[in-house]
């Protein structure tokens, strides 16, 4: 491999071998001291490599990675591997390096006596809580190695990037645009019913995957459209007052994502909603 940009005397861009060669940061003790572009790198020195993923561009991923001190970087992998425990984590490079950069500033805002408030407590325990389970797991891991603990609600916070690695996006506003609309959601599935929804249901589970996944089809322009007519309208005139309130959720849905909802999306809509109701019922 060779240079293409020094970071710091720890950190470089490179070009694997070959004619497809990826651009990869490398990091290593020392790796880019008095180096140049062109250099060839000695594999031996290379402690970690990332490979740039979703689209990332690789040297403003590699100036991100620059800026984290290597022992956190390494905490972050060793925390997710014992999240992984709990819940299936992707093996992404984004995600370890965005919880690393997350850590790291979280260590210093302790060491400075900055508190911080936790957004979204409340909205994550209902809508996330296999992901939620895995960063206390995660976070315990990393509390083991401080001198001073981190508060324990950053496991709300490492939760949110558990969420966002399912997608392809690279920052959490995606993610944190995504569980406002969800809380709003289940504020109009609540006016409609007239009583609280347990979020803590199976029902309620598969209604939030389904709409992260909407989410993911909607962000890429790939909502299903499968024709269903028949299957449309069987499920109207089946279940009328849960197709009144994916009206609804439509409407809002349309307003927060700023396009129109396929027929087929509604209609899906209309069964978990229906779902939903009737176990309230129950």
């Amino acid at each position: 491999m060779k240079i293409l940009r020094v970071f710091n005397n720890n950190v470089v861009l490179a070009r694997e071998d070959g004619d497809d060669g990826r651009e990869v940061i490398l990091t290593g003790r020392g790796l880019g001291f008095q180096t140049r572009p062109g250099q060839p790198i000695d594999p031996a020195n290379i402690v970690r490599t990332f490979v740039p993923d979703d689209g990332r561009d690789p040297d403003n991923f590699g100036a991100m990675v620059a800026a984290i001190p290597p022992e956190h970087l390494a905490l972050a992998e060793q925390a997710l591997e014992a999240g992984r425990a709990e819940l299936t984590i992707p093996n992404s490079t984004s995600l370890s390096v965005a919880l690393a950069d997350h850590l790291s500033f979280a260590i210093k805002r302790l060491r400075d006596g900055i508190a911080f408030e936790y957004p979204l407590r409340a909205e994550v325990s209902h809508l996330y809580p296999a992901e939620l389970r895995a960063a206390k797991r995660i976070l315990d891991h990393v509390n083991a190695t401080l001198e001073s603990p981190l508060d324990e609600g950053e496991a709300v916070s490492i939760a949110l990037h558990l969420v966002n690695a399912g997608f392809t996006v690279g920052d959490l506003s995606f993610t944190y645009q995504m569980t406002g609309v969800f809380t709003q959601l289940f504020e109009v599935l609540e006016q409609a019913s007239g009583r609280p929804i347990d979020r803590d249901t199976v029902n309620a589970a598969r209604f939030i995957t389904h709409l992260r996944y909407f989410f993911v089809r909607a962000g890429s322009g790939k909502q299903l459209a499968e024709g269903a007519t028949k299957l449309r309208s069987a499920i109207r005139d089946s279940y009328p007052d849960a197709y009144a309130t994916a009206l609804r959720l439509q409407s809002v849905l349309e307003l927060r994502l700023g396009e129109p909802l396929a027929e087929d999306e509604v209609t899906y809509l209309t069964l978990h909603v229906a779902r939903l109701i009737d176990e309230q019922r129950d």
